[in-house]
């Protein structure tokens, strides 16, 4: 098993080693075992979770988010492919949750016509998607 030095980590990650030292900190990666001069070495898997978190952040995520986002999909083991797809999507979700706040206020100032022009060049499901994502904003969840 290959196992990383924090340089190493940092350089295959594509970030810096004291952002390393941060996650670390926080609990969002944390090291295999310590040598005997008590050097953090960090698994292959560590350097995987390290690309996905970065993956989050390039889609806006908090580091709170994803801490919250990789503890539940550590947290039932015996169904991680469910768990993935399930956090996969509630991520997915919150990523258009924001998209449609950033586009809501342009389309309040766009004449009535316009904006159902817009809506009616989407596909029917998309545009059924769309409303939903509106409405659960507007309303919140009901359960």
């Amino acid at each position: 098993m290959k196992l990383y030095r924090i340089g190493e980590l940092a350089k295959a990650g594509g970030v810096s080693e004291r952002t390393i030292d941060y996650y670390t900190k926080l609990g969002l990666i944390s090291p295999e075992k310590r040598t005997l001069k008590n050097y953090r070495l960090y698994s292959h898997e560590t350097l995987l979770r390290l690309k996905r978190i970065n993956e989050l952040k390039q889609e806006k995520y908090t580091l709170e988010e994803i801490r919250q986002t990789l503890a539940k999909w550590e947290a039932a083991p015996e169904l991680d492919h469910v768990s993935d797809r399930l956090s996969y999507l509630e991520l997915h979700m919150q990523q258009l949750e924001r998209e449609v706040k950033e586009l809501s206020p342009i389309l309040e100032k766009m004449k009535p016509g316009q904006a159902r022009r817009l809506l009616l060049n989407l596909l029917p499901q998309g545009a059924a998607c769309i409303e939903a994502i509106r409405l659960f904003l507007e309303q919140g969840p009901t359960l």
